[in-house]
């Protein structure tokens, strides 16, 4: 056995709640947590663990934010001095061809697809801004503690989180900087980890959150910052577009957004249900920005930034069960991002509320680590559920038809649902997961990618170094591979490697392919994406939290 197999005492805390993750969703039920005490004069304790170096290091979003969850949160916020300083004002809808462009008329569009009203923001500062506020309020808020572990007494309740162990070396063996985690004990905990997190996974599979639901569905969204030319800025302009570079069959779509001081997000998304193995959604965002539609607003700018996140797009059939005894999903861990709008901040503001408002109700009565069955009653009756119902098809219409039907297909359910209230297609099934959906390499054609011109497209390691991306290298990897020879056998034998294309950080490789191929993770780049965990065709790669402060760290992202 080795030394850091050794059983060690860990330290304890005790609060009331504890919130794993410092997005909107986290940050806006503690907040409300802290409200609610102060409203009825009682004693509440807060904690949030966040993974990242600190509040907002590992937020990426395009982002257009719906004021809703702002609004009910902080009804005064307008009044203050935040940095949400750009209202939408011009919405563009592009559909692009190899050469050409079209723009779809506004008045064709239903209507809960206007962003009128809305604020182009970095989500990454108004995090930033919500942490102040929680913090103010009471709420005590650790950056850089990755929870690791969900505890559980012995019913079976989860009491708490255990935040992983630091100072352990690549060999498994304590460093001289070794400090074991630390365990967070709550009467609830709310897993705020964003999509596809690690503890997620856990409460999902050990209490079958998902039963009975439609498997969860992804889509891979890469981002860039840029500082433009100011006679090409338009501050307000939220141009998004679909099409072109990819083919109808493989989903996504794409974003510019004019924010503030000539700056501009461009964004692009590509559906991880895509079929072909040898596409790669990174080379396909650079190329997107050759289009002559496109290009044209970067001439003479400046590339700022860089960053990749899985997004959730199963919406509305395939959210699981919110509730578990002593806990709760919320956010992005419980899938509330509604796919046309391309949006879910505003749905995880308002479940972090719902959620907390619950809480305070149970803790109130007395109660502890049971199940907040409340809450997951209320939330397809609440706005979200409201929010996500009126899109429900949209994505698998997508998926069945393609993008130039599919998209029209959707177009008309969203208008017969804005209007009647009645969709001609019922609800549907999304069927088989994104990795399911791989095909074999044999089936598929190899796909040419043009070399980046270092000027407006740009090479992937170039990139990550954008993103500010940092772990400590002497660490046991955190990207598992439970089974390398099927690794080898199916993932390069059959599909031919495509996680060293799907990955927007060059983490994965397969070097000496003409000889002995061999697998090799370059951890130390990875984005914290989980794009791996969700396409590796076989599920074989699993993603597991490194040591608390690692990752990237987004500036104003």
């Amino acid at each position: 056995m080795s030394e850091s197999d050794a059983a060690v005492e860990r330290e304890s805390m005790e609060y009331d709640v504890v919130i794993v993750g410092a997005g909107p969703a986290g940050l806006s039920a503690a907040i409300r947590l802290r409200q609610l005490a102060e409203e009825s004069g009682s004693e509440l304790s807060v904690v949030v663990l966040e993974k990242g170096s600190e509040v907002g290091a590992h937020i990426l979003s395009g982002a257009v934010i719906d004021p809703i969850g702002l609004d009910r949160l902080l009804p005064e916020w307008r009044n203050e001095d935040t940095p949400i300083k750009t209202a939408v004002t011009d919405d563009h809808f592009l559909y692009l061809g190899p050469s050409g462009s079209v723009r779809l008329p506004n008045m064709f569009m239903p209507g809960l697809m206007s962003n009128h009203g809305n604020y182009v923001v970095s989500l990454g500062n108004v995090c930033r801004w919500l942490g102040e506020k929680a913090e103010a309020l009471g709420v005590e808020i650790y950056p850089g503690f990755a929870a690791a572990e969900l505890l559980y007494d012995d019913a079976g309740a989860v009491v708490g989180v255990a935040t992983g162990d630091m100072g352990i070396g690549k060999d498994g063996d304590r460093k001289a900087s070794y400090t074991p985690g630390m365990e967070l004990r709550g009467k609830y905990v709310l897993i705020a980890e964003g999509v596809r997190g690690s503890l997620a996974k856990m409460a999902i599979s050990k209490f079958d959150l998902d039963e009975g639901r439609d498997p969860p569905k992804f889509g891979i969204g890469l981002k860039e910052l840029w500082q433009i030319a100011p006679e090409k800025h338009r501050q307000g302009l939220v141009q998004h577009s679909f099409g072109w570079p990819l083919g109808n069959k493989t989903g996504g779509g794409s974003f510019l957004y004019h924010l503030e001081d000539n700056q501009v997000a461009v964004g692009f998304v590509v559906h991880l249900n895509y079929e072909n193995p040898y596409l790669n959604p990174f080379e396909e965002f650079q190329r997107f920005k050759t289009h002559p539609a496109i290009a044209e607003t970067f001439e003479g700018g400046k590339r700022l930034s860089y960053g990749a996140r899985a997004i959730t797009e199963g919406g509305y059939q395939s959210v699981p069960k919110l509730t578990f005894p002593g806990g709760a999903l919320i956010g992005c861990s419980a899938g509330f991002v509604n796919v046309p709008r391309i949006k879910g901040s505003h749905n995880a503001m308002l479940s972090g509320m719902l959620a907390a408002e619950h809480v305070h109700s149970a803790l109130a009565e007395g109660r502890a680590n049971d199940e907040i069955e409340g809450y997951d009653a209320a939330w397809r009756s609440s706005e979200i559920g409201k929010d996500l119902w009126r899109v429900r098809n949209v994505k698998p219409l997508w998926s069945r038809f393609g993008t130039a039907v599919g998209v029209a297909l959707g177009g008309l359910d969203m208008w017969m649902q804005s209007l009647i209230g009645v969709s001609p297609f019922g609800t549907l099934s999304h069927g088989k997961t994104d990795a399911a959906s791989t095909r074999p390499a044999e089936e598929c054609k190899p796909i040419t990618y043009p070399k980046p011109d270092g000027v407006i497209s740009f090479d992937r390691l170039s990139s990550v170094f954008l993103s500010n991306t940092n772990h400590e290298e002497d660490q046991p990897t955190h990207l598992k591979v439970q089974d390398m020879a099927l690794q080898k056998e199916s993932e390069w034998k059959t599909y031919a490697g495509p996680s060293q294309r799907y990955c927007p950080a060059g983490v994965y490789e397969w070097v000496d392919q003409d000889s002995d191929p061999r697998f090799v993770i370059n951890a130390q780049n990875c984005v914290h994406c989980k794009t791996c965990d969700i396409k590796d065709p076989n599920q074989n790669i699993v993603w597991t939290v490194p040591e608390g402060g690692g990752g990237p760290n987004y500036p104003n992202m």
